[in-house]
């Protein structure tokens, strides 16, 4: 039972007792104490006024009267209709003591439901890039804060590996690779075939000048470019089968999964299960099919197949093309009832970028429409985008921020940052400050990203995430780096980190106050993280609890602390302050140094 529902538990006892009534949950109305009164939870009286019959201010100093009798009021004052009340310090302790107690402190009951949340969905013709950066990021942290939460999570991807983008890169590369392979060339996979993206749109665009300088329109000219049909024709193969298409496909796939796998490896993320397009396709088109049997979609005249959503407020949607080829909605479907069948999913989540929003209304619609259960129930968790100073990327121009690039740069960075720390950081390996160097590098990078509203776009600033002030994730990792030169040093000097009993009865600091309050207040941000599926709420928490240490050990002392038993409850503080950062940052998949 956490504070305010045992205050709530002591109102409700102080009301029948005064005024023999039963306070009803929604009655008892309890808020932080604000800053120029006294007080840490203020009660507001006045649903009970009208119950007692008596004047706010009197009704607030009878409540009063009542609650200190208990172990956790130490005193109270009232303010016309509002009741601040004093909680007593030992109450605090003991709370810091069950904290400390806690091995998963913040962790909620089990659920015993599931959740698959899918991102990454990254496509086998690039490599991943910012944009992705920030979906994987925002992925696998609301995995981990839905774990958090008692849920069960499957975390989940689909590999977008079939269609005409990915043609596009095959063609390419038979046409200008010359048998260019990664270990030929010295390049990662999906670097290799994202280069060949590029390329192919180069000479795309070539072919299309050419073609408008003979007098074709622009529209025509990008239909009728050779470029443009062979691909399109290579894609009508693959779909029937070619072996040859479909050996080259397999290759040049197998090239990019292995540069993903490395970069996911790096990026700290992970996935239960993989879906890819080329299996699932086939299963859309085969619902759609049953679709078109029952009379929920028409096949129009050049015999392509839609579904007429205007009922609903939206459009036409294609659903097969003239040649019988799929598109993205088709493969959707067929994920999604695969996946239904493979898991016994409670609740399934799409991390997306917010451009897709009216895909996902339309996949919604028509799952429900073919007869899934589960076709209202899907949730799209929308994001924003991600922006550079210099406008919007596109991979096809190659005007994107690589992944891996992006990285390394990060890592850089805070490898030269370190190199002023030098004091700090005596007596350490080559191996051990490269180690430091990709944790902070990293941690800034993911911080920086989470830090921000998922729902709105962001503008990426390197320079800005990785400075050790303020509101980045550096400042949070010093912070937790600063407590465990604290307690080497006090293990160093044979003083362990107590038990509460070890602390006694001692009164509090306001900074001492103030700390075990931001601790106990994290189940709460845990649990709302969850609720809005909002990495930023953690970021948030575990900035605010790093600013009251730091201002906490700014003020008083710790290890030089005469007094033995106010020694004792700060190192209990410090060690539990650390427990809780290092936890809310496993939560932002964001690892903690040691040292810094």
């Amino acid at each position: 039972m956490n504070l305010e529902q045992q205050i709530s538990s002591l109102v409700q006892a102080a009301v029948k007792a005064l005024y023999n009534v039963d306070a009803a949950d929604n009655q008892i109305q309890l808020q932080k104490t604000r800053p120029e009164f006294e007080g840490n939870i203020t009660l507001v009286v006045f649903p009970f006024v009208k119950l007692a019959r008596k004047a706010p201010a009197q009704v607030a100093a009878e409540i009063g009267e009542e609650l200190v009798k208990s172990d956790i009021i130490s005193k109270y004052n009232a303010v016309q209709g509002f009741l601040n009340l004093v909680i007593d310090d030992a109450f605090w302790i003991q709370q810091l003591a069950a904290i400390n107690a806690e091995a998963q402190y913040g962790q909620q009951p089990d659920r015993h439901q599931l959740m698959m949340v899918e991102y990454s969905s990254p496509n086998t013709n690039k490599p991943l890039h910012l944009g992705h950066v920030r979906n994987n990021l925002l992925g696998y942290s609301i995995a981990k804060i839905q774990e958090a939460n008692g849920w069960k999570v499957v975390k989940t991807n689909i590999v977008n590996d079939r269609g005409i983008h990915i043609c596009k890169s095959m063609l390419a590369w038979l046409k200008y690779g010359n048998g260019e392979t990664p270990e030929s060339s010295g390049k990662k996979g999906d670097h290799l075939i994202g280069d060949y993206y590029v390329r192919f749109d180069v000479e795309y665009k070539k072919q299309i000048a050419e073609l408008v300088a003979q007098g074709m329109d622009e529209e025509t000219a990008k239909r009728e470019a050779p470029l443009m049909l062979e691909a399109q024709e290579m894609l009508r193969k693959w779909e029937a089968n070619d072996p040859e298409v479909r050996a080259l496909w397999a290759k040049m796939n197998e090239w990019v999964y292995a540069g993903f796998d490395e970069t996911y490896k790096r990026m700290g993320v992970s996935f239960d299960k993989i879906y890819y397009e080329s299996n699932t396709y086939l299963e859309g088109k085969s619902e759609v099919e049953k679709g078109l049997a029952s009379g929920a979609f028409y096949r129009r005249e050049d015999g392509s197949v839609w579904a007429d959503l205007t009922k609903d407020g939206l459009d036409e949607k294609l659903l097969l093309r003239s040649d019988g080829t799929s598109v993205y909605m088709t493969q959707d479907i067929g994920t999604a009832k695969l996946r239904f069948q493979d898991y016994p999913i409670d609740k399934m989540v799409y991390v997306v970028g917010n451009e897709q929003e009216y895909h996902f209304k339309v996949l919604s619609i028509l799952l429900d429409r073919l007869g899934f259960p589960f076709g209202k129930e899907l949730v799209h968790f929308s994001y924003g985008m991600v922006e550079l100073p210099n406008g919007k990327m596109k991979s096809r121009e190659g005007t994107v921020v690589d992944a891996d690039d992006l990285m390394d740069k990060m890592v850089s960075d805070a490898r030269e940052i370190s190199k002023d720390k030098v004091n700090t950081l005596q007596g350490i390996t080559e191996d051990e400050a490269n180690e430091i160097a990709r944790k902070v590098g990293l941690g800034a990078l993911k911080y920086f990203i989470l830090k921000v509203d998922p729902r709105k776009n962001m503008l990426f600033n390197p320079a800005e995430s990785i400075d050790f002030n303020g509101n980045t994730g550096p400042f949070i990792q010093y912070t937790y780096a600063r407590i465990q030169s604290v307690l080497r040093k006090a293990e160093d000097n044979k003083t362990s980190v107590p038990s509460k009993k070890e602390c006694g009865e001692v009164s509090l600091d306001s900074k001492e106050l103030a700390l075990i309050q931001r601790l106990c207040d994290y189940p709460s941000a845990v649990q709302a993280a969850g609720d809005e599926f909002s990495p930023a709420i953690i970021c948030n928490y575990a900035y605010a609890l790093a600013c009251d240490f730091n201002s906490f050990y700014h003020d008083l002392s710790i290890l030089n602390e005469p007094d033995e038993q106010k020694k004792a409850l700060r190192l209990l503080l410090s060690a539990n302050v650390a427990k809780v950062l290092q936890s809310a940052m496993a939560l932002l998949g964001i690892e903690m140094p040691e040292r810094m």
